[in-house]
This record gives C-alpha cells, sequence and structure tokens, in this order.
C-alpha cells in the first residue's frame, strides 16, 4: 500500500479511493451500456427501454459516486485540494494535470447530465454530439485514477483498471462492427485506435507511475512530501523499536514514490 495511504489513516482518505475506484467501474458499466443503446440491441429479457433506463440510473449513481469522492478528498485534507479543483482543470496545486483530467472528466459528465436532462429542448443533433464525450469522460477519468490513486501500483487496483479497458475495448470493437460498410474509414481509424492507444498506456504507466519518484514528478507539492517523509520516519523509528520480529514489517517506501489521493 502507498505512503499516503498508511500514514493518513483517514477514514475519509480510505473513503475516497473506495468512491473513486467504484465510481471508474460503473463509469465502465454505463460506457458499455451505451454502447449496446446504440446498436440497438435487445432480447426478450432485456427490452431496449430496460437498457435504456438501467444506462441513466448507472450514470446517475456515478455521478452521485463522484460527488462524495469530491468531498471526502476535500474534507480529509492531507493534500490541499479545494473543491473548485473539482470542476476547474489545472486550478489545483496538488498534481494539477492529473487532478486536472479528473475535474474534465466531471465537467463532460455534467455535460451529459444536463443535456440528456434537456434532451427535448436541446434537440437530438446536440445532444448526440455531447453523448459523445461519454468516451472522453471515461478516458481522462481512468489516467486521473492512474495518476493520482494512492492504489495504482497494487496488484488490484491494475487488474481493475486493465479489466475496465478490456471490457470498454471489446465494446467499442462491437460497436464498430456493426454497419461496418457505413463510415469505413472513420471505422478504421477507431479501430486502429483501440490498438494504439493502450498501448501508449502501458508505455506512459511505465515510464510514470509505476516507477520510483511519480510522486514529485506528477506535481505533489514539497509540502504534502515532507509530510510524508516525517510520518515515514516516524512509523520507520516505531518499527524498529517493537518487540516484534524484524521480518515482520516490511521496509516503508520512500516518499518520493508515494501513490496519491484516491
Amino acid at each position: 500500500m502507498s505512503v499516503l495511504a498508511l500514514t493518513s489513516g483517514s477514514p475519509m482518505w480510505y473513503l475516497a479511493r473506495g468512491t473513486g475506484i467504484a465510481a471508474l467501474v460503473l463509469l465502465t458499466v454505463s460506457v458499455v451500456l451505451g454502447i449496446v443503446t446504440s446498436v440497438r440491441w435487445s432480447v426478450p429479457r432485456w427490452p431496449r427501454f430496460v437498457i435504456e433506463h438501467l444506462h441513466r440510473d448507472v450514470t446517475l449513481v456515478v455521478l452521485a459516486l463522484i460527488a462524495l469522492h469530491v468531498v471526502t478528498v476535500v474534507v480529509d485534507s492531507f493534500a490541499p485540494i479545494g473543491f473548485l479543483a473539482a470542476v476547474v482543470p489545472l486550478s489545483s496545486p496538488y498534481r494539477p494535470v492529473w487532478l486536472g483530467l479528473g475535474a474534465l472528466g466531471v465537467d463532460l459528465l455534467l455535460a451529459i447530465a444536463i443535456t440528456s436532462w434537456l434532451r427535448h429542448r436541446v434537440g437530438f443533433r446536440i445532444w448526440r454530439f455531447v453523448h459523445w464525450f461519454a468516451y472522453g469522460s471515461w478516458a481522462v477519468a481512468m489516467l486521473h485514477g492512474l495518476g493520482t490513486g494512492s492504489d495504482t501500483r497494487q496488484a488490484w487496483a491494475l487488474i481493475v483498471y486493465a479489466a475496465c479497458l478490456a471490457v470498454v475495448v471489446s465494446a467499442v470493437w462491437w460497436r464498430l462492427s456493426v454497419g461496418w460498410e457505413r463510415a469505413t474509414g472513420v471505422r478504421l481509424v477507431a479501430l486502429a485506435a483501440t490498438f494504439v492507444l493502450p498501448l501508449a498506456l502501458l508505455g506512459w504507466m511505465k515510464a510514470g507511475p509505476l516507477r520510483n519518484g511519480w510522486a514529485r514528478r506528477s506535481g505533489t507539492p514539497a509540502s504534502v512530501l515532507a509530510k510524508v517523509a516525517q510520518k515515514t520516519a516516524g512509523t520507520t523509528s516505531a518499527n524498529s523499536n517493537s518487540t516484534n520480529s524484524p521480518n515482520q514489517f516490511a521496509p516503508a517506501p520512500s516518499s518520493d514514490d508515494s501513490g496519491g489521493s484516491g
């Protein structure tokens, strides 16, 4: 587990991490349901109106989880993150790029929710155009979680991210296979992107979040790094003075390798 997760010990911190992962998983479900709806797929047990209502309800749950995620991160106060950073990209001193991607994802989801609510007023063409943002909101949510998440290096978290990626890519392949004779050029470009972008993501992860020193390189303020280093030193000292077996405790990682904000 990352240093920030170990040293903060705040219930808010753990709630922030849990709601962040849960929001990504349900956002993945929402994107897949949107793709299912777009191809007009249905079976007797799952008529189209059921899928459409499920898609809407899952999206509302995602928005609720994101709201809770933002509140818990801000209230925890371990890192200098304010409410403004949740909607205004690059406005936070804490990992501005990666936290800014989260804000961008929130803005895109809000645009989708508002145009869906006002669908009969804004018209079908605008509603459909804005709904394409769903792919963007999911992508930036993935990058936000990998760039700022406390659990990015954990095996279970990497499995969750990989599963979300595999599910969405598979759904996109299915979507591209329907009506292949139409807009062949666009579909071929989209198909190529489903191979190139995951490889680019893997390369970025190996050079970024999975390498030592990511906390400092990602824009974590020096004050937060110093706080983590101080608490880590205290934990290491306490462990060295313990009467337990020396092999019972793993060495504390460097503060510069800490994770992030859930």
